[in-house]
């Protein structure tokens, strides 16, 4: 069993490989799509806060996205606690290739887990069926974007883990927590995550960059330079990850993006009021000076 290691930022500035990347990258890349860094610019700690990516991933950025969980990923546990108190079936909104939904089925739980990503749910699905048939026949797998969602039954628990409410925008957010609530069961949870940004700090601070390694238990060493770029008018976070993987002599380098929409605290409780829901538990988390990890557990309003 793999042991994670947490991702380690930078805080002065940035070492040599880190110099090499981000010269390495001027060099290869188009020059309109990599920022320049400063050696100030370079910040951080062991959590790395909001940088979470809510956009499809390929086989090869498994590692990288886990990384970027890597401090929520003590979630599933807190899941499970859920799902053992409200009982099943479960629906995973945004599984991915099933950091959740798996878990939830090694545990006796039905489970359907909703991806717009075709190819992380077919690695869900071997995941699962590698487990065994008690367990790959617990697991349903639904191919739909979150704004188009369409269920057809109740759920106990219904999970949007890895702040992909982020991923909704706000004009859709309304109905599907409304969608989300006629669909919940008697005694139904919904938990949902997000970043809670300081906006007075991101007005004076709009954009972020952070150094950090990639925990990987095979022969690859990666590091990925994130630059966060907040636009308080749009209400929206972009981040550009330059990542660089290296093998024995071999350097390959790539660039992916994440958009995010951001949440509002007092926008989103409005919402979940108007679906019909409330808030049970609020559970926020410091992760950076102006940056809380906050988690919410809602039931259907008396």
């Amino acid at each position: 069993m793999r042991t994670r290691t947490a991702p380690t930022a930078l805080r002065d500035a940035p070492d040599a490989r880190t110099s090499s990347l981000l010269s390495s990258a001027q060099d290869t890349l188009d020059a309109t799509a990599v920022p320049s860094w400063t050696a100030d610019e370079l910040t951080g700690g062991l959590w790395l806060p909001g940088l979470e990516s809510v956009a499809p991933q390929d086989a090869q950025d498994v590692w990288l996205h886990e990384a970027l969980l890597g401090p929520h990923s003590a979630d599933i546990v807190g899941y499970l606690r859920l799902a053992r108190r409200t009982g099943g079936p479960v629906l995973d909104l945004g599984s991915g290739p099933g950091r959740l939904a798996v878990p939830f089925a090694r545990h006796g739980f039905a489970v359907a887990a909703v991806d717009r990503d075709g190819p992380s749910l077919k690695r869900l699905r071997r995941w699962a069926d590698r487990l065994g048939s008690s367990t790959s026949a617990l697991v349903t797998t639904v191919r739909s974007d979150l704004t188009q969602l369409r269920l057809r039954q109740d759920y106990r628990l219904v999970v949007l883990a890895g702040s992909m409410i982020m991923a909704v925008p706000p004009a859709a957010r309304g109905r599907l927590l409304r969608h989300i609530a006629a669909h919940l069961g008697t005694g139904g949870l919904l938990a949902l995550d997000y970043a809670e940004h300081s906006v007075r700090a991101l007005a004076e601070q709009p954009v972020r960059t952070w150094a950090f390694d990639v925990p990987r238990c095979d022969d690859v060493t990666e590091r990925v330079v994130a630059r966060q770029v907040f636009d308080l008018t749009e209400g929206t976070e972009e981040i550009t990850y330059h990542c660089a993987r290296t093998v024995g002599h071999r350097t390959h380098r790539s660039v992916l993006r994440t958009h995010k929409w951001l949440v509002e605290t007092d926008w989103l409780a409005q919402e979940i009021q108007a679906a019909g829901l409330q808030v049970a538990q609020r559970k926020p988390h410091r992760i950076a000076r102006a940056t809380d990890h906050v988690l919410l557990i809602c039931r259907t309003a008396p």
